[in-house]
């Protein structure tokens, strides 16, 4: 079964350019001229890759992405006309999987596709058991957690929040967010639930917690697992 990418940006030669390239390599492409048209498309059928283009009117890439990834789980690459590092920084903090400076190869960034996908699908078939990062460890199914080969104790919430965190590294993800995917709507709590949580994990895992390895803060947003390849 084909593989749907959704490519967003107002330049309409671009996405007619990035339509006929990945459909000859044998993707199915969703194109959308703005982030409102984009979200619209992914509520009905959600895409397995985004190409996202940052400069765009109204709703801009950065909150797309944010409004996607709420969604659900997808790779982004981000496409922009602009070579600030900046971008790129604010962009791979986010989490996104990729970041293309304009202009570009066609030929090339369907290689960076098919790249992102293969990582992807791997990091998929290994969060389906386990994740070790360094002297951390995560087993899904017997539900443990080991720093060098030493099990660590974990609340049940405390394992799904880490889990979740850490299978998607270097993914920014707000307190509301976090509230929602581990305690569900129907649970009426307040971001100070999110911080004890965390304060709790950083206390068992991390060797200095003021000075945290793994969980980071981000200022003014959240929290996210840091791994830096």
């Amino acid at each position: 079964m084909s593989q749907n990418i959704l490519v967003v940006d107002d330049d309409h030669k671009i996405l007619k350019i990035l339509q006929h390239t990945l459909s000859k390599e044998g993707f199915k492409v969703t194109t959308a001229a703005s982030g409102e048209e984009a979200l619209q498309i992914a509520k009905q059928a959600f895409p397995d890759l985004v190409l996202l283009d940052i400069m765009m009117p109204g709703m801009d890439g950065f909150e797309t992405y944010q409004r996607l990834k709420a969604i659900r789980e997808v790779p982004v690459i981000i496409l922009s006309a602009r070579s600030d590092e900046i971008d790129k920084v604010v962009g791979f903090r986010m989490g996104v999987d990729d970041y293309q400076t304009k202009p570009f190869s066609p030929t090339e960034l369907a290689l960076r596709v098919k790249a992102v996908l293969r990582r992807s699908k791997e990091q998929k078939v290994k969060s389906e058991n386990s994740l070790q990062y360094g002297c951390l460890t995560l087993d899904y199914d017997k539900r443990v957690v080991e720093i060098n080969g030493q099990k660590v104790e974990l609340t049940p919430k405390e394992f799904e929040l880490l889990w979740l965190m850490a299978s998607n590294p270097n993914r920014v993800f707000t307190k509301a967010h976090l509230l929602d995917k581990i305690w569900d709507s129907s649970f009426y709590g307040d971001d100070n639930t999110v911080t004890v949580h965390i304060r709790k994990l950083r206390e068992k895992i991390e060797s200095d917690p003021s000075k945290p390895a793994y969980i980071k803060t981000v200022w003014g947003t959240g929290y996210k697992f840091e791994h830096l390849e």
